[in-house]
């Protein structure tokens, strides 16, 4: 099966903002995702994307990734968002919060 790509990179910083993102991205993490084009998603990362290499239209190959995300639109569905086309995710999951130390 080929793996076709709107876009993909192979200079080091594009590779590496594409590697950040998919840290961000957490298997089951509740995440806000804002899009280059300004689109906003809010759901969970059904698991953490893998950065593969793909070929765009060209025949070019490079990095890029993919992430299932679920939204709880009703009903819910599956999104896929490329990770070159994400801007900035911001997480929704509130960390516990820890009560006094026991001595």
């Amino acid at each position: 099966m080929a793996r076709i790509a709107k876009h993909v990179f192979t200079e080091p910083a594009a590779i590496a903002r594409i590697e950040n993102l998919a840290c961000e991205l957490p298997t089951h993490a509740r995440v806000r995702v804002t899009m280059r084009d300004g689109d906003v998603y809010a759901g969970t990362v059904t698991e953490r994307p893998a950065v593969m290499m793909f070929d765009d239209i060209n025949g070019n190959c490079g990095i890029n990734g993919l992430v299932r995300f679920d939204t709880p639109e009703s009903p819910p569905s599956d999104v896929y968002l490329w990770l070159s086309d994400i801007e900035r995710v911001e997480p929704l999951d509130i960390p516990a919060q820890r009560g006094p130390e026991l001595r």
